[in-house]
C-alpha cells in the first residue's frame, strides 16, 4: 500500500511539470456571452465579489472566458520556488521559501487559473502530509495542494454541481475565511487562500447547495448562440486561432491592451466610488420585494454597481446601476416559487419594472 502510494504521489508530481506555456484565446475575441464577459470584468476589479456562477450549455466558452480573463491581468509577485504564491509583502507562516533567512529573489509569475477536477480528493484540495520525504528522509512536511496553488488567483469549478458535498462544505470555509486550514497526520497548517471562485455546470444535471450558491456574488445565465451569424463567426475566430495562433493573437492585441487598460484604471478608481443614498435604498428594496435572505444580496448589489461605476470611469454609483446589477446579483438568491412558472431572470427584472413604475407613479 505505501509503495502505490508513493507511485500515485511520484506520477502527479511528474504530471505537474510546467509544459510551454501557451496563451489563451484571447477575452476580447469571444464573440457575444456580453452578461458573462461583463460579470468576469466585474470580479476581475473587485474580487470581494464573492466569483461567478456560470450556468448553461456546454460548448458556451466557460472556461475560455475565464482563462482568457486571467492572461489579461497583471502577473503577481512573488518569491522564486513559493508554492503558496506568496505575496511578498506578506508570507504565509508555514512557506520554507519565503521564511528562509536568505530569500529568493522576487519574480512575476501569470494570475494563476486551477481547475478543480470532480474527482479532487480532499489531500489534493487542502494539501497533505508529503509522503516522499517522510519515507525517504523521515522529514515531516506539507505537500501544498489546489487552494494553495489557487491563492490570489482562479479557482475554476467544471460541473460544480456535481462537487461532493464533504469538498463543497471545505470550500465553504475556506471561501469565507481566505485560510486553508489542515488539522491532520500530525501536522497543523494555516495559510492564505484567497481566490475568485468560478463555477459552471448545466442545471439539468443536478442542483447547487443554497449554501453554496449563496456564496457566488454573481450568476450568469449562457446558451447557445441561435443566429447563423454568429455561430458561424464563432467557428471562423477559433478556426484562425488554431491554424496560425501568433497571427490571431497580434490581430487582437491592441483590443486585449483596452481591456487591460479599463481593468487596471478601474481598479484604482474603485476604492473612490462612491453610492448614491437612493441606489442604495433601490437595493434595500428590491431585495425586501424578492424575498432575499440575509444581507448578503444588498452587499452584491453595493460592491457589483460599484465595480461597474469604476469600469466606466465614474465616481458614483446612482439607481441605474442598480438595476444594471440586479440579474446578475440576485437570479440565483430567489426561492423558488411553484406557482410562478417565470424563470429567476424574469422574475428580478419583473421586480425592477414595477419599482420603477411605482417611483415614476409617486413622484
Amino acid at each position: 500500500m505505501v509503495h502505490s502510494q508513493i507511485s500515485r504521489m511520484l506520477i502527479r508530481k511528474k504530471s505537474e511539470r510546467p509544459f510551454a506555456v501557451t496563451i489563451p484565446f484571447p477575452f476580447s475575441a469571444i464573440v457575444g456571452q456580453t452578461e458573462m464577459k461583463q460579470a468576469l470584468l466585474m470580479v476581475a476589479v473587485d474580487p470581494t465579489l464573492g466569483g461567478v456562477l456560470v450556468f448553461g450549455d456546454r460548448g458556451t466558452g466557460k472556461s475560455t472566458a475565464v482563462r482568457a480573463l486571467a492572461n489579461l491581468l497583471p502577473a503577481i509577485t512573488t518569491h522564486a520556488g513559493c508554492r503558496y504564491n506568496c505575496d511578498t509583502g506578506s508570507v504565509a507562516e508555514c512557506c520554507p521559501v519565503c521564511n528562509a533567512k536568505a530569500r529568493p529573489a522576487s519574480i512575476k509569475v501569470p494570475t494563476p487559473v486551477v481547475d478543480l477536477p470532480l474527482g479532487v480528493t480532499e489531500d489534493r484540495l487542502c494539501g497533505a502530509l508529503d509522503l516522499e520525504k517522510a519515507l525517504l528522509s523521515g522529514e515531516r512536511a506539507f505537500e501544498p495542494g489546489l487552494l494553495a496553488r489557487a491563492h490570489r488567483g482562479f479557482l475554476y469549478i467544471d460541473e460544480v454541481n456535481l462537487l461532493e458535498d464533504h469538498l463543497v462544505d471545505l470550500l465553504l470555509d475556506v471561501a469565507a475565511s481566505g485560510i486553508n486550514v489542515v488539522e491532520r497526520e500530525g501536522l497543523s497548517i494555516r495559510h492564505p487562500a484567497r481566490f475568485v471562485l468560478v463555477g459552471s455546470g448545466n442545471p439539468e444535471e443536478g442542483e447547487l447547495r443554497p449554501q453554496l450558491l449563496d456564496r457566488f456574488g454573481l450568476s450568469v445565465d449562457v446558451r447557445s448562440p441561435q443566429d447563423i451569424e454568429t455561430r458561424v463567426e464563432v467557428v471562423r475566430r477559433r478556426d484562425e486561432y488554431e491554424r496560425n495562433r501568433a497571427a490571431f493573437l497580434q490581430k487582437w492585441a491592441a483590443a486585449e491592451g483596452k481591456i487591460r487598460n479599463r481593468i487596471l484604471a478601474a481598479r484604482k478608481l474603485l476604492g473612490e466610488v462612491e453610492v448614491e443614498d437612493k441606489a442604495l435604498t433601490m437595493a434595500a428594496h428590491l431585495c425586501i420585494r424578492l424575498g432575499i435572505d440575509g444581507m448578503r444580496g444588498e452587499l452584491t448589489l453595493m460592491r457589483a454597481a460599484r465595480a461597474i461605476a469604476a469600469l466606466e470611469k465614474r465616481k458614483l454609483v446612482v439607481v441605474k446601476d442598480i438595476v444594471e446589477v440586479a440579474p446578475l446579483a440576485l437570479r440565483h438568491r430567489l426561492r423558488r416559487d411553484p406557482l410562478d412558472e417565470a424563470g429567476s431572470s424574469a422574475r428580478v427584472t419583473r421586480a425592477v419594472d414595477e419599482m420603477i413604475n411605482q417611483t415614476v407613479g409617486n413622484a
